[in-house]
């Protein structure tokens, strides 16, 4: 759990950086190449390719294509239809394919995953909230593009590595995930890519370096490694924290409009659906006992 809230700290800059800095500004396919690049940079020292078998590498690099390259790719395009805000809120459906990916990929149903999932949506939409018309939904669709990858690629990892043996250091062969994400973003940069859309100022590439070192090639990997410790209703819920954490940030540092009430309704409700989820374990674990 403490990998997940780590990154979930690390990724709450990343929405309010790209919305300020980067969308309308630079390409987006450029920002999505280069923090890709710069992530794969950081793992490409420390892959032992003889570690996984031809299937397993295929299937890492699968995952890193959906979960990263794909992800990215409706990301960013979400931040040219929609404030950051906006974008944040239409994440709080990504516990709901969390909690139902899991459940299909490793054969089983969980209820009350869903529960735990949907008082995270609950908390996460009271922060929120607002009336939206027609004009959002094109945006909509592309946040939940974002979502279905980010969910798939985070269960796909989860049921992969449970097919690892424990002793393999992750590590050594997390930049097959990076090279995935890779052979979506070369081709996407170079068929609809603009080539004059690229940083203009230094604080743009220093944003860029910072999202492609810190919050793609620290921040995927650890995300990735804390979503094996946890269960699939605790995965849910982290996902939604994300949307607090980040709205706070843009709150604090540039200033957005938020609702101080609504932001400690709606987080003191995902923290409650945590701990229900924690609290059902422990029963679950003392029964089996």
């Amino acid at each position: 759990m403490g990998l997940l809230v780590g990154v979930t700290v690390l990724w709450a800059f990343s929405f309010s950086l790209i919305g300020v800095y980067l969308a309308g500004q630079v390409d987006s396919y450029f920002s999505v190449l280069m923090r890709i690049i710069l992530a794969t940079l950081v793992f490409l020292p420390f892959l032992r390719p003889a570690r996984l078998r031809g299937g397993q590498r295929l299937a890492l690099m699968g995952l890193g294509a959906v979960q990263l390259g794909m992800m990215y790719i409706f990301f960013y395009q979400s931040f040219l239809l929609l404030s950051v805000p906006e974008v944040l809120l239409f994440t709080i459906f990504t516990p709901f394919y969390i909690a139902l990916l899991d459940d299909a990929l490793f054969g089983r149903f969980t209820p009350f995953y869903l529960l735990t999932a949907s008082l995270a949506v609950l908390g996460a939409a009271v922060i929120r909230y607002q009336g939206l018309d027609s004009g959002f939904w094109s945006g909509f669709l592309v946040v939940q593009g974002a979502n279905l990858c980010f969910a798939l690629g985070q269960v796909g990892y989860r049921r992969l590595s449970a097919s690892l043996p424990d002793s393999l250091p992750r590590h050594s062969i997390f930049a097959w995930f990076y090279l995935g994400a890779l052979a979506v973003a070369v081709p996407a940069f170079a068929l609809l890519g603009d080539a004059a859309g690229l940083p203009t100022t230094a604080m743009q590439w220093g944003v860029l370096l910072w999202l492609g070192l810190a919050a793609s090639g620290l921040g995927y990997f650890l995300w990735n490694l804390g979503a094996t410790r946890v269960d699939a209703g605790a995965l849910a819920v982290m996902n939604n924290l994300l949307i607090p954490a980040g709205l706070l940030v843009n709150l604090l540092i540039w200033n957005r409009d938020a609702d101080l009430m609504r932001l400690g309704v709606g987080g003191a409700i995902i923290v409650g659906s945590l701990w229900l989820n924690e609290w059902w374990l422990k029963r679950r674990r003392l029964s089996a006992a």
